[in-house]
């Protein structure tokens, strides 16, 4: 009987070091999983900005300093990375590619309001957006077209053909829903030349690609307490947001400096939303799930690859 105790304690013994040496080894794959290479990120970033400005992004470059560049149609190069340690504040004001796609924009319904500095989408690199939007008020009027709503947008990247879409869908909705029309109508506007409040920047809306759906007075970082940008957020219809999304488009309602009724036309933020989240498999290539059936993402690819391998 003693015998037969200590063999039954030799067991549970062996098994419980067994489990521990297997939770330490699920601890490491977990940790292999979610650490991103800063080689294999900015490959990625660099990858969803040429799918995003398929007509406008054209090439990478990497300079003898080991700068590296993302080259517009135009000629000029804008910098991924100028590796530089910035606060919150410093990469609003002048943010690099890199910086702007950092945060990785969560696809999922929001039940809360974001971390105070979360803002995915926010940080603007305003050489893109002017190469391919319009470098002065007056070449964005000439890009802007009729939306099926009444208001202009840019037609540049597909912009404003990503509002047509969205708006197909949105209408019919918001005509079976009050909850959903209350939030859609009256649009509180689309373009407008304007610097956003507070700053020497321009604001998105300046470019033609942001809309701003029907106004709360809970719905602005500046008009309302974080409480109450909450409580807006927990009851805003979860299929709005889900429907500009689809089309290219971040929602403000997703910044810890919540902006509710905006919504920006954003492709690449979304395209690494979609495909680049925040688990990284080392067993995978670099660009792990990325369909590449199409020519351009082969391109694309094999361009990037050509640059750092």
């Amino acid at each position: 009987m003693k015998k037969l105790s200590m063999l039954i304690l030799l067991m549970l013994f062996t098994l419980t070091v067994g489990c521990s040496k297997n939770d330490k080894l699920n601890n490491i794959n977990a940790n292999i999983l979610n650490e991103r290479p800063y080689d294999v990120a900015m490959k990625q970033d660099l990858l969803c900005l040429m799918m995003a400005y398929p007509d406008h992004a054209v090439n990478v470059e990497k300079s003898s300093d080991g700068k590296v560049y993302l080259v517009m149609k135009s000629g000029n190069k804008i910098l991924y990375d100028d590796k530089k340690q910035k606060s919150f504040n410093e990469k609003l004001q002048n943010p690099d590619l890199q910086d702007m796609m950092e945060q990785v924009y969560p696809l999922d319904n929001l039940n809360k309001l974001m971390d105070e500095n979360f803002d995915p989408g926010r940080f603007r690199v305003y050489p893109l957006l002017k190469e391919v939007y319009g470098g002065t008020k007056e070449q964005v009027q000439k890009n802007l077209v009729n939306v099926n709503i009444g208001v202009q947008f840019n037609k540049n990247n597909g912009a404003a053909e990503a509002l047509n879409s969205v708006m197909k869908e949105l209408i019919p909705l918001a005509q079976r829903r009050k909850d959903v029309a209350s939030c859609v109508f009256p649009s509180s506007g689309t373009f407008n030349y304007r610097v956003i409040s507070g700053t020497n920047q321009l604001s998105p809306h300046a470019f033609g690609i942001a809309i701003d759906l029907a106004r709360d007075k809970r719905d602005y970082w500046k008009w309302a307490s974080r409480e109450q940008g909450e409580e807006r957020i927990k009851s805003y219809p979860p299929e709005i947001p889900k429907i500009f999304e689809k089309y290219g488009f971040v929602w403000g309602g997703k910044w810890g400096h919540f902006d509710t009724l905006h919504f920006e036309y954003r492709p690449e933020i979304i395209l690494k939303a979609r495909y680049f989240s925040d688990r990284y498999d080392i067993n995978k290539p670099w660009y792990g799930d990325l369909p590449v059936e199409s020519l351009d993402s082969q391109r694309y690819i094999e361009i990037i690859d050509n640059i750092f391998d």
